[in-house]
Order: structure tokens, then sequence, then C-alpha cells
């Protein structure tokens, strides 16, 4: 043969672990695996919502575990993944999905603010990892799936301590990826564009570009402004999981913006602005140029663009 086509992963009964499962990614992660075969381990903050998931993913012939714990919380963690090896016997696959936005500029920023983004967005994915990795590589294969973000690729203003946790989740799962690489254990960091998620409704808003704008108004115009559903991003998560990927880019925007940063590396925040005036374009000017008058407000405005971009989980 001209070469060796590397073996596809076989989802069919096995256990897969999602944290932030409650809504969004992690959510349509659920439903998307189960219906691949998979058993599942899903767990959220929200005891409520991630037992609203598993009514959603039942009667489909697989096994499905519920948890409820913060992420950030090691021992919770270690718990959690107790608990796993006991129900199941074993974790084949770990997706550290779970994750938080924050927006809010250096300067003015709070250490809480800084340490709740960074000990759910990045610590809860190191605990994730080493909670369940020396069991996979005990046993010599699975995967370990960790979603970062498209601004685990670029930075921007508002955005340094979702910038900080995703940009560690990056280099934390590359340097992994190395290290397991005379294994068949499987690596991959992940990361959404703009997807829509409740992270901005549920995320910490303290300030957008021009220090105005109401938070639930921002949540709204992020949730109308983004076009990626969860249950697309969970297809291509799981799609490229199966076939191995180190990398997996969620959504036009993110494949844009990934080749806009290796193309640019540093003149691309300039450029970021130029396309922020053409993309999110003022409705009010729109409605000018047409002769029309809108009815609601269904764009993101340039300020707003750089508060509500995040969106991972």
């Amino acid at each position: 043969m001209l070469f060796n086509r590397t073996p596809r992963l076989d989802l069919t009964d096995k256990v897969v672990v999602i944290t932030g499962a409650g809504s969004g990614i992690g959510r349509a992660l659920a439903k998307e695996l189960t219906e691949r075969g998979a058993n599942v381990a899903i767990s959220d903050w929200n005891a409520d919502s991630v037992a609203e998931t598993a009514s959603m993913i039942e009667g489909r012939g697989t096994k499905v575990l519920i948890d409820s714990f913060d992420v950030s919380d090691r021992a919770a963690f270690e718990a959690h993944a107790q608990r796993v090896l006991d129900e199941f016997g074993r974790a084949d696959i770990v997706i550290n999905n779970a994750g938080v936005s924050l927006a809010a500029q250096v300067a003015t920023m709070t250490y809480e603010d800084m340490e709740w983004v960074i000990g759910i967005d990045f610590w809860g994915v190191v605990y994730g990892t080493k909670a369940f990795l020396p069991h996979i590589l005990e046993r010599g294969d699975g995967a370990i799936v960790n979603v970062s973000s498209v601004y685990g690729l670029f930075g921007v203003p508002t955005q340094s301590g979702y910038n900080a946790a995703k940009f560690a989740v990056r280099g934390f799962t590359e340097a992994l990826q190395q290290e397991v690489a005379d294994t068949d254990v499987v690596v991959t960091r992940v990361h959404p564009g703009g997807i829509k998620t409740n992270i901005v409704r549920h995320g910490r808003i303290r300030e957008s570009m021009d220090q105005g704008g109401n938070p639930e108004e921002l949540a709204e115009q992020f949730e109308n402004a983004v076009r990626t559903t969860p249950e697309r991003a969970a297809e291509i998560i799981v799609n490229g999981l199966v076939k191995r990927k180190p990398r997996i880019l969620i959504g036009p925007d993110a494949v844009m913006l990934d080749l806009l940063v290796r193309l640019l590396p540093v003149r691309y925040q300039k450029v970021m602005g130029l396309l922020s005036k053409l993309m999110f374009r003022d409705p009010q000017t729109e409605a000018a140029e047409a002769g029309t008058v809108p009815s609601a407000v269904n764009h993101l405005t340039p300020d707003a663009a750089s508060t509500a971009a995040a969106a991972d989980a």
C-alpha cells in the first residue's frame, strides 16, 4: 500500500464523560454520542439542567450517568471520576467542555472574576484530564478532548481573562498531545467560533468596549448574530474525534480567523477591527442605506462584538 489510513475511532459501547452537559454544546454532544451507540457520564453545575439532558437521551439503549458538581473543585472532580469508574468500570473518552465567559478590561477586572473564569475554563480542564488520564494510559487507548475557543487563537479587548483561560487550554493540550504521541491515546483540542449557546447570558459582562450596553441586550444580540447551532458543533466535534483529529475548528468564523492570525500574526488586530465594521454593521445605518426602518435589532454592533463573541459550551 502507498499509505496507511489511521483507523477510525469506534464509538459503539464506549463510555464518554462530558462536562457542561446541562445545555449548549455539552447537551448536544450527549445526544449525538448516544445516537451513535455510546454510553455517557454527563455532568453540570446545574443539577436540574443535566437531569433535563438525561431525560432527552433516555430509551436509546445506552447507559446514562448524571452528576452535578463544580469543575473548578478538584476534589469534586476526582470524586466524579471515581463514580464513573465504579459505575462503568472504565472511561474511554473524556470531553472537558464546561466553560463560562467574562467581559472585563484588565484595569478594572477584579481578581475574583479572573479567578472564577480561570478556575472553570482552565483548571476544570486540567482536573478533568488528570482525573482520567492515568486510567486511560493504563488501558492503552482512549481519548481526551479539551474545548478551548476561537479566543484561544487570538486576543481581544475586554476578553483578557477568557483569552488567558482558553490560550492556557490550548497550550496544555498541545503539550499533552506530544507527551502521548507514542501511545494510542487520542488528544484533541477544539476551537469553537460563535455558537448559539447561553454562555454569554450566563457569563459575567462587566463592561463592553464602549463602557455601555445592557448585559441582557448584549446576550440577545450575540444569540441573534451567531449562526452555528450546538447540534452542528457537536456533530463536527464527534466527526473529528472519530477521525482522530488533533485540532478541530468549528464554524466559518473560526476557520477565517485562524487563517487571519496565521497570515498576519502581528497586524491581525487592526484587520479584525475593519472586519468587525463590515460584518457587524449598525442596523440603523443599513436601514438608512436601504430606505427602510428596521423592526428589531437583529445584528451585533461593532462595540458589542468584542464583548459577546466568546462562545464554546
